[in-house]
Protein backbone atom coordinates (compact mmCIF):
# COMPACT_ATOMS: atom_id res chain seq x y z
CA UNK A 1 0.00 0.00 0.00
CA UNK A 2 1.27 3.44 -0.91
CA UNK A 3 1.06 6.14 1.75
CA UNK A 4 1.42 9.87 1.22
CA UNK A 5 2.36 12.07 4.17
CA UNK A 6 2.10 15.81 3.73
CA UNK A 7 3.86 18.59 5.61
CA UNK A 8 4.07 22.34 5.37
CA UNK A 9 1.24 24.77 4.99
CA UNK A 10 -0.08 27.20 7.57
CA UNK A 11 -1.00 30.87 7.74
CA UNK A 12 0.68 33.50 5.57
CA UNK A 13 -0.05 37.05 4.52
CA UNK A 14 -0.95 38.07 0.99
CA UNK A 15 2.16 38.07 -1.16
CA UNK A 16 3.94 35.56 1.03
CA UNK A 17 5.35 32.14 0.24
CA UNK A 18 4.93 28.61 1.51
CA UNK A 19 6.27 25.22 0.53
CA UNK A 20 4.32 22.00 0.79
CA UNK A 21 5.96 18.59 0.88
CA UNK A 22 4.56 15.15 0.23
CA UNK A 23 6.58 12.07 1.13
CA UNK A 24 5.56 8.80 -0.51
CA UNK A 25 6.21 5.35 0.92
CA UNK A 26 7.33 2.43 -1.21
CA UNK A 27 9.89 1.80 -3.90
CA UNK A 28 7.84 2.74 -6.95
CA UNK A 29 7.65 6.50 -6.49
CA UNK A 30 9.34 7.26 -9.79
CA UNK A 31 6.59 5.43 -11.70
CA UNK A 32 3.84 7.70 -10.39
CA UNK A 33 2.54 10.92 -11.81
CA UNK A 34 2.35 13.27 -8.82
CA UNK A 35 -0.08 16.08 -8.40
CA UNK A 36 -1.41 18.73 -6.06
CA UNK A 37 -5.08 19.55 -5.69
CA UNK A 38 -6.94 21.94 -3.42
CA UNK A 39 -10.41 22.34 -1.98
CA UNK A 40 -11.76 25.60 -0.65
CA UNK A 41 -14.78 25.73 1.68
CA UNK A 42 -17.98 25.13 -0.24
CA UNK A 43 -16.14 24.34 -3.47
CA UNK A 44 -15.14 21.20 -5.30
CA UNK A 45 -11.60 19.88 -5.27
CA UNK A 46 -9.61 21.38 -8.13
CA UNK A 47 -6.37 20.61 -9.91
CA UNK A 48 -3.36 22.76 -9.05
CA UNK A 49 -0.27 21.19 -10.59
CA UNK A 50 1.21 17.89 -11.67
CA UNK A 51 4.58 16.43 -12.57
CA UNK A 52 5.38 13.31 -14.53
CA UNK A 53 8.28 10.99 -13.82
CA UNK A 54 10.04 12.65 -16.77
CA UNK A 55 9.83 15.98 -14.99
CA UNK A 56 7.24 17.45 -17.34
CA UNK A 57 4.87 19.72 -15.45
CA UNK A 58 1.38 21.11 -15.82
CA UNK A 59 -0.35 23.94 -13.93
CA UNK A 60 -3.79 25.37 -13.47
CA UNK A 61 -4.07 28.80 -15.07
CA UNK A 62 -4.82 30.34 -11.69
CA UNK A 63 -1.38 29.44 -10.31
CA UNK A 64 0.87 29.67 -13.37
CA UNK A 65 3.90 31.81 -12.71
CA UNK A 66 3.33 31.71 -8.94
CA UNK A 67 3.51 28.02 -8.01
CA UNK A 68 6.20 25.50 -8.87
CA UNK A 69 5.96 21.72 -8.54
CA UNK A 70 9.07 19.58 -8.28
CA UNK A 71 10.02 16.06 -7.30
CA UNK A 72 13.10 14.33 -5.97
CA UNK A 73 12.81 10.67 -6.85
CA UNK A 74 15.73 9.71 -4.63
CA UNK A 75 13.81 11.13 -1.67
CA UNK A 76 10.35 9.87 -2.72
CA UNK A 77 9.11 13.43 -2.26
CA UNK A 78 7.16 15.96 -4.26
CA UNK A 79 7.10 19.66 -3.43
CA UNK A 80 4.83 22.58 -4.18
CA UNK A 81 6.50 25.96 -3.84
CA UNK A 82 3.87 28.67 -3.60
CA UNK A 83 4.75 32.33 -4.03
CA UNK A 84 2.82 35.59 -4.38
CA UNK A 85 0.00 33.97 -2.46
CA UNK A 86 -3.49 35.44 -2.64
CA UNK A 87 -6.50 35.07 -0.33
CA UNK A 88 -8.18 32.99 -3.04
CA UNK A 89 -5.41 30.40 -2.65
CA UNK A 90 -6.82 29.58 0.79
CA UNK A 91 -7.80 25.91 0.78
CA UNK A 92 -6.93 22.47 1.98
CA UNK A 93 -4.20 21.16 -0.28
CA UNK A 94 -3.87 17.48 -1.16
CA UNK A 95 -1.10 15.62 -2.91
CA UNK A 96 -1.90 12.64 -5.09
CA UNK A 97 0.00 9.79 -6.70
CA UNK A 98 -1.42 8.23 -9.85
CA UNK A 99 -0.34 5.56 -12.29
CA UNK A 100 -1.64 3.00 -14.77
CA UNK A 101 -0.31 -0.56 -14.75
CA UNK A 102 -1.68 -3.13 -17.22
CA UNK A 103 -4.90 -1.18 -17.60
CA UNK A 104 -5.42 -0.74 -13.88
CA UNK A 105 -5.34 2.73 -12.40
CA UNK A 106 -4.13 3.33 -8.87
CA UNK A 107 -4.58 6.68 -7.14
CA UNK A 108 -3.52 7.57 -3.63
CA UNK A 109 -4.10 10.74 -1.62
CA UNK A 110 -2.33 12.57 1.15
CA UNK A 111 -4.11 13.59 4.33
CA UNK A 112 -4.47 17.24 3.31
CA UNK A 113 -2.92 20.37 4.76
CA UNK A 114 -4.50 23.75 5.37
CA UNK A 115 -3.14 26.84 3.64
CA UNK A 116 -4.63 30.14 4.76
CA UNK A 117 -3.72 33.43 3.11
CA UNK A 118 -4.78 36.51 5.04
CA UNK A 119 -5.55 39.79 3.32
Amino acid sequence: QVQLVQSGGGLVQTGGSLRLSCAVSGRTFSSYEMGWFRQAPGKEREFVASIWSTGMTSYADSVKGRFSISRVNAENTVYLQMSSLKPEDTAVYYCAADRWVIGIRSTYWGQGTQVTVSS
